[in-house]
């Protein structure tokens, strides 16, 4: 995925009615996995694909949801529910970058990527062979919808907060 997971990201915090501090979780989720880039072009020079550092783990997020979120259950209950909607984003994030580009879901177990399907190098640049893949067109939905609700809610917002509008 390269472009749909920002809006991926708002459309699972609207589905959850989400607001303030838990639509931001969303929002963040929906894009922390791929905080690893940093790491890919900065340090690591790309010599490892970046799905196979931590972020892309699907393991590591379920280690720290089993340590995070009793901890915040009990000691700050108002953050739970920002933190399962920090949470679900990411692995939502994980669930659509296994359409093309691999996740390793049973790593511990095996380290290999999963994908379900893969786009073959047939131009130049590797994000033009990825635009004309038949799989773009799940991103452009996606963030297509995830525009399109933003701008209506945005317009909703201001006629509601318009003096004189009701």
């Amino acid at each position: 995925m390269l472009i749909a997971h920002l809006p991926s990201g708002y459309l699972l915090g609207r589905a959850a009615a989400a607001r303030g501090l838990a639509m931001g979780a969303a929002l963040l989720g929906s894009v922390a996995p791929d905080f690893d880039m940093l790491w890919f072009h900065l340090v690591d020079q790309r010599q490892t694909h970046h799905h196979e550092y931590w972020p892309h783990v699907p393991g590591f997020w379920l280690i720290v949801a089993l340590l995070v979120l009793p901890v915040l259950r009990l000691a700050a209950p108002r953050l739970l529910r920002p933190a399962i909607l920090f949470l679900a984003a990411v692995f939502l994030h994980l669930v659509l970058d296994t359409l093309v580009g691999g996740i390793m879901w049973l790593w511990p177990f095996d380290d290999r990527l999963i994908t379900l399907t893969v786009v073959p190098a047939r131009h130049d640049h590797w994000i033009i062979s990825f635009m004309m893949h038949w799989s773009f067109l799940a991103e452009i939905a996606i963030t297509a919808a995830g525009i399109w609700l933003l701008m209506r809610d945005l317009m909703r917002w201001r006629v509601a907060t318009t003096p004189g509008s009701r």
